[in-house]
């Protein structure tokens, strides 16, 4: 009796005949046995013809495999050690499905914008499958996180009327006859419900039209959005690298494979354990400072400062209490001195720079209205916002991670584009 399955559960079917749904990643021949590379989306196995062994319409449907062919292979399950999945198929049956002429990407180098062109096809080979397949363990491991500590998700709205932080860089659209625009964060939304719900996150896509063309940089991308009542700022400090050990744990558990066949030293990731580091943005400033960088108090940190500070850590650090006025409107001053506020970046390590960002929020409402009138906030549009702090207002404290970047610096790529599946960049609307 044939059982059909999948190359993930292999091991299950040790001696045992059954039938696998795949394409041909790779073949080669040695006369009279046929090697194919099989492969399903679960994963990999070699399947093995041999001629004497074969009807002869087995072995030349075999030969006429091409790259991406599609097909049923059925075949007996053995054990391979010399495998890196430690087993093998000995093929007894083939039915093709399609037989793929001339596929795109081939073993050869290609170019970048060659690849982006043929995404929908780059995704096949087995590093960018591995990349999605950590990818999914992270927002596994993500909602595994924030359901075990009592967390609810909301799911925020895309559209708005507004920014979350008061910037410009937004993608406006027509809500009917009103403006609206694409959703930068769901922050403001999430604040309200956490007096709802106590502590909740949300999980979705946000976009920023910003002109940037850095490696660190997507036009879409997906943002982890917890907010959290009765919360401060040293107790989301501690949340925050609890949440970021779990994560790389658990993708070390459960994606050893795939860690190894991006190349990524996994050693790096084993050294991710709370608690980690911490500087105040006093402390980073006199460092780069000391190190010949030309930056003054009060200026924001660049890719390369990050990078100097990460360089003297091997885990995450957090840079806390930056200035007011280079941060959002809505972060709590710190009360010993108001003219630092209550937050926290924190920056991976190996130039990977932010990860997550993070603040108390102000819960007084007379300073939040001061703060409205400091950035000439609308009063009418963020109403809502303030009803937030008339009606029961507590301490709360949230944070937002960014998906890619996570992806980006757990994977070790050099590159943002390669950790999401249909990358939005600044000059690419396709595929």
């Amino acid at each position: 009796m044939t059982t059909k399955c999948v190359i993930r559960q292999v091991s299950q079917h040790v001696g045992e005949t059954v039938t696998i749904g795949g394409w041909i990643n790779n073949k080669r021949s040695s006369g009279k046995i046929q090697f194919l590379q099989l492969r399903d989306g679960t994963g990999y196995i070699q399947g093995v013809v041999v001629k004497s062994e074969v009807p002869e319409q087995v072995w030349n449907d075999a030969k006429s495999l091409t790259q991406e062919s599609s097909l049923y292979v059925t075949g007996v399950i053995r054990e391979e050690p010399r495998s890196k999945s430690g087993y093998e198929l000995t093929v007894t049956g083939i039915e093709i499905i399609h037989l793929t002429e001339d596929y795109p990407i081939t073993p050869k180098e290609h170019g970048v914008d060659f690849l982006m062109d043929h995404r929908h096809l780059w995704l096949r080979t087995p590093k960018q499958r591995a990349i999605m397949v950590i990818r999914a363990e992270i927002i596994r491991a993500v909602q595994d996180f924030f359901d075990i500590n009592g967390f609810t998700l909301v799911d925020p709205p895309i559209l708005t009327p507004t920014s979350a932080e008061g910037t410009t860089n937004l993608f406006h659209t027509k809500y009917f006859d009103e403006d609206a625009f694409l959703t930068q964060s769901g922050q403001l939304y999430m604040e309200a419900a956490a007096m709802a719900l106590g502590k909740v996150y949300s999980f979705g896509p946000t976009f920023r039209a910003e002109k940037s063309k850095t490696r660190r940089h997507l036009i879409e991308f997906w943002m982890i959005e917890p907010e959290m009542a009765f919360t401060d700022h040293e107790e989301s400090l501690r949340i925050q690298e609890q949440f970021i050990t779990h994560v790389v744990q658990s993708v070390l558990k459960n994606c050893r494979q795939e860690l190894e066949t991006v190349g990524r030293d996994v050693s790096k990731l084993e050294a991710i354990q709370a608690p980690f580091p911490r500087i105040t943005y006093d402390e980073a400033i006199e460092f780069l400072q000391s190190e010949g960088h030309d930056i003054p108090w009060g200026e924001d940190f660049g890719a390369p400062h990050e990078t100097a500070i990460a360089e003297k850590y091997d885990k995450p650090v957090f840079i806390t209490h930056y200035p007011a006025s280079i941060k959002a409107f809505y972060m709590k001053p710190d009360p010993n001195r108001p003219e630092v506020v209550l937050c926290a970046d924190m920056i991976a390590p190996e130039g990977y720079g932010e990860i997550i960002g993070g603040s108390q929020r102000i819960d007084d409402p007379e300073l939040l209205e001061e703060r409205f009138k400091d950035h000439n906030l609308s009063m009418d549009t963020y109403q809502w916002y303030m009803d937030l702090r008339k009606y029961g207002t507590v301490p709360h404290s949230g944070f937002g991670l960014g998906l890619e970047r996570t992806v980006a610096w757990i994977c070790g790529l050099d590159h943002v584009r390669e950790t999401i599946p249909f990358p939005r960049t600044l000059y690419r609307l396709y595929p």
